[in-house]
């Protein structure tokens, strides 16, 4: 049994995602985490709340609420959203959490004996109209490298340059609009990525296996202009991790926070901590100590290509850095992002589907099923609401839905509701048994190698082979003239039902409960022997017919939703 971590990108607290943000980073990493226990795997599947930096002092003042308070709520409330897409997570944690902060101090005490960390006294953004300085996120303007107008002082998300606030052009105060900026002298922290590029570029070239996309954004922070630069990691803010070396005060830095991109990943290892203090696990440090248990680890990160630079170059800084036996990550999947309707998902105009709203129009498997199957791996994706409309009612109600309706009830009216003994199996079967043989291996394949995409069209494959026997072998026209044969084409079905909840779990968990309820299994377990696991339901064994697996989406339903969500949310 191996072991897996994985972790996904963390979500900002300020409000509900979209469902680019849902498949970009914690839906594909349900896939496989899910995938991987059905293989019989041990896995700790971790994410939490982002809750420090300017997101959540603007969204808690746009509330009306202390900060923390805003936080503890919206925590409450992107949890009960996760449940509501059945993201299984061991542990969903809160970067606002003691473990976090007490992790952070540690390592920032740590890279500071290692030499990686330098005091710059610099000028910042300093607006008289706010009376305060002013973070990176505090201030927007347009991008000097692509003309993006909405670019923010840290990065921009059109081009993701990293940018400086005084890059900018035209720069505003996002808290008041204030344009009248001036620079003022404040001293801050600084992390010497540059000391380790040579290191973090040598690590990223041995990483043959990962994504084109991840490694390209990569080699690009590392190498474009001037190369990998140091990066402040203390901000002049309120809400944060207090600046200590380790548990000790650090002279010349009271009052300050650290970065939220410094502390949030550091927080995919507090979270574990947190999921012992919880009561859901024993051991976190033989998940991420080499030297208590981690080097058999296999370590998965799960994020949207804006997360990229600093899961490849930040955080494994911090990590490398500190010079201590911390588990790196092996693999990093990233995502490009998917748009709406022909421009971009907006969370200001209300523009797109909203998490909360998804599910509140149709249950998680709809949206798990079209999102995965057109999850944008080798280039952004675009959700269209008659590409929706017709991969629901195609894939999911014509092709799934349809097979377990026909079998189930025919049966039902022809033999009862239990599988039918006599009649044996012919050359339609074998040749049924040779084509789902090679499909559940290129299933698997798939799987493994997280092709999100590709994993789904194999399964679409395995649910239409299913669909074409039962439509050619026609147990309906065999029963009149002999119910043997007929019995034989409806156990094979029926035991095809069994093979579909397994291995469609971790696609559309929900519907796979249905069909292991409605077949009466004991388990789930992943097919070894196709053989064995097309016979595991025997003559005489019960089920019940379930309810209809899925409901078609009607025009009317579609062009209703296309004009709800094209630009309004309260």
């Amino acid at each position: 049994m191996a072991r897996h971590l994985i972790t996904s990108a963390i979500p900002y607290i300020n409000g509900i995602k979209h469902l680019g943000n849902l498949v970009g980073s914690q839906l594909p990493a349900d896939l496989y985490a899910r995938y991987l226990r059905g293989r019989g795997n041990e896995v700790l599947f971790l994410c939490a709340t982002d809750e420090h930096g300017t997101p959540a002092e603007l969204a808690a003042a746009k509330a009306g609420k202390p900060v923390d308070e805003y936080c503890a709520e919206m925590h409450e409330v992107q949890s009960g959203i996760a449940e509501g897409f059945r993201l299984s997570f061991d542990h969903f944690g809160r970067s606002s959490s003691q473990r976090n902060q007490e992790l952070t101090q540690h390592f920032a005490g740590v890279l500071d004996e290692q030499g990686l960390i330098r005091e710059v006294s610099e000028t910042q953004m300093y607006s008289p109209t706010d009376g305060r300085y002013l973070p990176d996120r505090y201030i927007e303007g347009t991008c000097p490298n692509c003309g993006f107008d909405s670019a923010r002082g840290d990065q921009c998300d059109n081009c993701t340059k990293q940018l400086d606030p005084v890059d900018l052009i035209n720069p505003h105060s996002t808290i008041s609009g204030a344009t009248d900026l001036e620079m003022r002298e404040t001293k801050h922290l600084y992390l010497c990525q540059s000391q380790m590029k040579d290191e973090l570029e040598a690590w990223i070239d041995s990483k043959s296996d990962w994504p084109v996309l991840t490694t390209s954004i990569a080699k690009k922070w590392l190498n474009d202009g001037d190369g990998l630069q140091d990066r402040g990691i203390t901000r002049d803010l309120d809400w944060g991790v207090p600046v200590k070396k380790g548990t000790e005060d650090w002279p010349g830095m009271e009052g300050k926070v650290f970065y939220v991109w410094f502390d949030a990943p550091i927080e995919y290892i507090a979270c574990s901590q947190e999921w012992v203090d919880a009561g859901k696990g024993e051991d976190w440090q033989r998940w991420w100590r080499t030297d208590a248990g981690a080097a058999d680890v296999t370590y998965t990160q799960f994020m949207g290509k804006d997360n990229v630079p600093f899961h490849t170059l930040s955080f494994p800084a911090t990590i490398l850095g500190s010079g201590e036996p911390w588990k790196l990550v092996d693999y990093i999947k990233s995502f490009n992002y998917l748009n709406y309707e022909g421009g971009q998902f907006s969370t200001s105009r209300g523009r797109g589907v909203f998490m909360d709203q998804a599910l509140e129009v149709l249950p998680s498997d709809y949206w798990r099923w079209w999102l995965l199957s057109h999850a944008p791996e080798s280039s952004d994706a675009e959700f269209t609401w008659e590409n929706f409309q017709a991969s629901v009612n195609k894939d999911l109600a014509d092709v799934l839905g349809n097979f377990v309706s026909r079998v189930t009830k025919f049966c039902r009216s022809k033999f009862g509701e239990v599988v039918p003994e006599g009649g044996s199996y012919g050359e339609a079967e074998e040749a049924l048994l040779a084509e789902l043989t090679e499909r559940l291996q290129r299933y698997e394949q798939m799987m493994d190698a997280m092709e999100v995409r590709k994993s789904a069209q194999e399964l679409r494959a395995i649910w239409a082979a299913g669909n074409e026997y039962l439509q050619s072998a026609a147990p309906w026209a065999a029963f009149k003239e002999d119910p043997e044969r007929a019995a034989a084409i409806v156990r094979l079905s029926l035991n095809l039902i069994r093979l579909y909840a397994v291995l469609s779990a971790p696609f559309i968990p929900d519907t796979s409960a249905v069909l292991k309820e409605a077949m009466k299994l004991d388990s789930l377990d992943w097919p070894g022997d196709l053989n064995e696991a097309l016979s595991a339901l025997p003559a005489g064994a019960e089920f019940t017919v379930p309810e209809n697996l899925f409901r078609k989406i009607t025009d009317d339903e579609r062009e209703e939703w296309q004009q709800r969500f094209s630009g309004k949310r309260d």
